[in-house]
């Protein structure tokens, strides 16, 4: 399978499958260089939602509005793993080094989650998707139900295989995170004679991460598709982009993974062209 190149001005061969992919891929210059860019503004909203659906949770839950807190469970997955976190591990808020790499541990350990270890596995994703070494790209190649039962061990599993396979201080980042994780766990545990709410917000957040391989996987990719192009789907549309959060852009973020999450829809609009040239047809839910 052929990988999506990084090159400038590159092209994508063309193929005998019906997407003419010929054409030349736009570089970031092309697109416009303010793509990077994230605002002060932008930066301290996105670092402050992960602790904030945290804390929301807990006081929630200790008020017994579980409703609301279920919601801040949802939110604390969504603006962790799927979002702030990913921007962390792509290192596109543009933060000092060390900053990147405390807020990057700590946002995934409140969620009993490696941060290193999910930047591994992520970046293999990048690197080697739809190679059969891609383990968070697994789950595309599976049918549907299997891709979301793989979802219960999968943190684990990744873990495991990037504690495995790094060296040095990646290396010692998840060995921390994994015991921090398994401590904040127990002590969660520990609390449940005086209350249950920091056991419920351990559950709901471990449980939440199951769905991950068949949403950031499963969903926008197919893994059998002829070509780079295709083998990310391409998604557009007003409804699409509210149930999404504007996180609908995975194809893009293929192509241009040093693009921070809130530039994406702007992203999107200046490569539509680029995909219609390519005959790409994107899957739109109702407008």
């Amino acid at each position: 399978m052929m990988a999506v190149s990084k090159q400038p001005g590159s092209v994508f061969p063309a193929t005998a499958h019906g997407i003419a992919v010929s054409q030349r891929k736009p570089t970031l210059a092309d697109l416009g260089l303010d793509l990077l860019r994230v605002s002060p503004a932008e930066k301290a909203i996105a670092l402050v939602l992960p602790f904030g659906f945290a804390v929301s949770f807990l006081i929630a839950g200790w008020a017994g509005w579980w409703p609301l807190a279920m919601l801040c469970a949802i939110g604390q997955c969504f603006f962790t793993y799927a979002s702030v976190s990913h921007d962390l591990v792509h290192r596109t808020l543009g933060l000092p080094r060390w900053l990147n790499e405390w807020l990057l541990c700590l946002i995934e350990v409140i969620s009993f989650r490696s941060g290193h270890a999910f930047r591994a596995t992520h970046l293999q994703h990048h690197a080697r998707y739809p190679s059969d070494d891609d383990i968070e790209g697994r789950a595309a190649a599976l049918p549907w139900w299997q891709a979301l039962a793989t979802g219960v061990t999968a943190q684990l599993r990744w873990w495991r295989w990037a504690v495995v396979r790094s060296r040095g201080a990646a290396r010692r980042w998840m060995v921390l995170e994994g015991w921090v994780a398994l401590l904040l766990l127990l002590l969660c545990l520990a609390a449940w004679p005086w209350t249950a709410v920091p056991a419920a917000y351990a559950a709901m957040n471990i449980a939440g991460s199951w769905i991950f391989p068949f949403m950031t996987s499963y969903m926008p990719h197919n893994p059998h598709a002829p070509n780079a192009l295709t083998q990310t789907r391409l998604f557009r549309g007003r409804v699409l982009g509210l149930l999404a959060l504007e996180h609908l852009y995975h194809l893009e973020h293929h192509l241009y993974p040093q693009v921070p999450h809130q530039r994406w829809p702007d992203l999107a609009r200046r490569l539509d062209a680029y995909f219609a040239d390519c005959g790409l047809r994107p899957i739109v839910l109702w407008r």
